[in-house]
Formats: C-alpha cells, structure tokens, sequence
C-alpha cells in the first residue's frame, strides 16, 4: 500500500519541483528584469533578489545595469572655418528607463541601442564641432566642447530610456591628404620665427660689439690724450729743468752739447768723417773749458742731501730745500694738472740763478 503511494505521489511531485523551478527567476545586482506576459510589461523588477512568474506564460527578459560605452566610429567634420577634421569620440550610457527601454529597442535590446546611441553621438559632434572654428577643436582645453556634445546626445537619447553620462573626443587630427601640407606649412613658419630671432640676437650683439669698439675707442683716445699732456708737460717740465741748469753756467751747457755730438759722430761704425782737427768741433778734445767756466755761485751744500721719492725718510742730514714747480701750461694752470699728474717740487739748488752778478772771481787762465 505504501509502496502504491509513493510511487502515485513521485510524479506529482516532479511536477510540482518543475512548475516550481519555472515560476522562479533570479535577479543579479548588476541585471535589471522585466516580467513579460503576452508582450506586455507585468512586473520590473530593478533589486537584486529572487522573483516569481507564472510558469510557462510570462518570460523574464534582462537588461544589463552597468555604465556602457560605445566607440564612435572616424568621421570627417567640418568646423566653421571649412578645415576639414578626423574625429571620433567615445561615450559612456545607462539604462534608466527599462520599460522606455523596451519599448524603443523590442527585441534588439543592448545592440540596436548602441547603434542608435552611435547615431544621436556622431549627430551631436557634427552639429557642435561645425559651429566652433579649427583652433578651438585642435587646442588643449576642449572641455567645454564635450560638455555641449554630451548635453546634446543627453537630450536626444531620452526617448530611448537611456541617459548618456559622458563624452570624449580621442582624436582630432587633420585628414591624410592635408598633413603633408599642414606640416610644411608649420615648418616654413617655425623656420620664419627662427630666422628672425637669429636675425633680431644678430642686430643686438652687433649693437653690443659697436657700443664696446666705441667705448675701446673713447677709452684709448682719453687715455692717449692725458698720456700727451702728460708727456708734453714733462718734456717741458724736462726742458725747463735743462735750461734752467744750462743757464747758471753757458760754458757748461757748450761743452755738454759738445759731448753730445762727440758721442752721435764718433761711434765707429761705417761712415767717416773728414774734418781739420785745429777746427771749432774739436774744441773741447783740446781743453776742457775751464778757463771759461762762469759758475754761479750755490750755497753751501756740505750738510744738505737732494731726497728723492715719495717715501724717502729724513734722518740726521737736513734735506736740500725744495720750490714749487712754477711752470705752467697755456692755460696757466700747473703742469700735469688736466692729467691728474703732481709734479716733483725742484730742488732750489736747480731753480733759476739770480740775474745780479757773480761774487765768486773766474778762475785764473791756464798758462
């Protein structure tokens, strides 16, 4: 009798696990489910969690709930300066609407989406691209202009229960045939720049070499003009010194100027000189002159030392007494004072003799 049950009750109950099995359907928590039942929307179900149905009547279709992308594919675009661009983007979207959703795409669901996605994107770029010239697609900051491309699919992408969240252009370059000839073009123009930065570093070290050649050139004329003041009122200074020591005795100033030329004409050398020896020239190779010597007379210099340099000491011997330099220049200022230039006082012992006659007898002629 058990026996009878048992085996009368196991299909029932195969039945009743099959009818059970079929009128339950999970939903995963990355899924969003919709309960069809003859073509029409019973049930959405969007949290995760285990459902029911009727068995063998209504049907569970599934949605992914996840962030999609969809690649755009190149197109050519015209900005508003007719400079044709290659462009494609690449947008994220998700389903917010199932039922919208299902009712825009039937039975082509995610794949018709994505066509019908790429369609409103391309559409959206066209229309905001063309209306922005080249230079504002082609430069770094293009952030604004995804903004408007991805506001602008938004809105047309409603209808079909979707919300497109982001857009981005992966590449905005010019088309094969016109590279070539853009990079010519940058290059002549780079090449212009350099040619007129080497141009202007040219025009300014050239005014740098003329400042300096005018500079060297003032400097050394300076420089040249003190070192003629300074030499010509040395030599007169020199040749106020000479006649001054000259002066205080003829006889002597004679027979220095007579040694002089001795030294210049008998040198030895090739030339020869043919002369009478009882002539004036040689005077003083016969006498030396004392007998006509007419020193004027000095004081007494016995005690007194001439002490010469800037930092010469003074010890028990009294120094020479010295006088001013009483020459002066054109302009009457002393010597060596438009050259920066102090002379050496002259000692007094070089000044100029007195004008009154000499005290001192002549020497007795020589016999």
């Amino acid at each position: 009798m058990n026996r009878a049950i048992t085996i009368l009750l196991l299909p029932f109950l195969i039945v009743v696990g099959v009818l059970l099995m079929a009128s339950l359907y999970i939903v995963d928590v990355r899924e969003k489910a919709l309960v069809m039942r003859f073509g029409e929307v019973v049930e959405v179900r969007e949290d995760p969690g285990i459902g029911f149905k009727v068995p063998f009547i209504d049907n569970v279709v599934r949605y992914d709930a996840r962030i999609l992308g969809i690649p755009t594919p190149p197109m050519e675009v015209t900005p508003l300066d007719d400079r044709r661009l290659v462009v494609d983007a690449f947008a994220r979207w998700q389903i917010t609407d199932v039922v919208q959703f299902r009712r825009a795409t039937a039975a082509g669901g995610v794949q018709f989406a994505q066509q019908r996605l790429a369609d409103i994107v391309t559409n959206a770029i066209r229309q905001v691209l063309g209306s922005v010239p080249s230079t504002m697609v082609l430069s770094d900051d293009r952030t604004p202009l995804m903004n408007q491309i991805r506001d602008l699919a938004r809105q047309n992408a409603e209808a079909l229960g979707v919300r497109v969240i982001d857009v981005r252009l992966t590449r905005t370059d010019l088309p094969e045939q016109n590279l070539n000839a853009t990079y010519a073009r940058m290059r002549a123009e780079r090449e212009r720049e350099a040619a007129d930065e080497i141009a202007r570093g040219g025009e300014a070290a050239q005014r740098v070499r003329d400042a300096a050649d005018r500079t060297v050139v003032e400097l050394t004329s300076e420089a040249r003009k003190k070192a003629e003041i300074v030499r010509g009122e040395a030599d007169a200074r020199r040749n106020a010194i000479y006649a001054a020591a000259f002066g205080r005795d003829p006889e002597f100033f004679a027979f220095t100027r007579s040694m002089t030329s001795y030294e210049r004409a008998l040198k030895g050398e090739n030339s020869s000189l043919v002369i009478q020896p009882e002539g004036e020239f040689f005077d003083y190779l016969r006498s030396d002159g004392a007998d006509r010597a007419n020193p004027v007379p000095v004081a007494s210099s016995a005690a007194s030392s001439v002490v010469l340099g800037e930092n010469a000491a003074t010890d028990e011997t009294s120094t020479e007494d010295t006088v001013p330099p009483s020459e002066t220049n054109r302009e009457g200022q002393p010597l060596g004072e438009n050259a920066g230039v102090t002379l050496t006082p002259m000692p007094e012992s070089l000044s100029s003799p007195p004008q009154s006659e000499s005290a001192v007898p002549a020497p007795a002629p020589a016999n």
